[in-house]
C-alpha cells in the first residue's frame, strides 16, 4: 500500500514522499523527536486498527503502526 509522509524536511523543502506504508513508517522512526511530532502519514486506503478505519496518522498514531512492523525493536 502506498503512503505519504508529510511535514518532514527534505533538503530545502518539505515535500511529501510517496512510498510504501512500511517505508514511510521506517522513515518516521529515523526522524528526530521534533520532526516526528510534526509529521503526518496518509495512506492510499483506510487501515483498520482496533476496529477504527483510519487514513491519516500523526504522532502516536504512527507509533502504533511502528509497533506492528515485523521486526520492531530488533535493531
Amino acid at each position: 500500500m502506498s503512503a505519504s509522509l508529510e511535514n518532514v524536511p527534505r533538503g530545502d523543502s518539505e515535500l511529501a514522499e510517496v512510498t510504501s506504508l512500511e517505508g514511510a513508517v521506517r522513515a518516521w522512526l529515523a526522524l528526530d523527536p521534533s520532526h516526528r511530532n510534526a509529521a503526518n502519514l496518509s495512506v492510499e486506503h483506510a487501515i483498520q486498527i482496533d476496529g477504527v478505519s483510519v487514513t491519516t496518522f500523526a504522532g502516536e498514531g504512527i507509533a502504533v503502526l511502528a509497533e506492528r512492523l515485523p521486526d520492531h525493536g530488533s535493531s
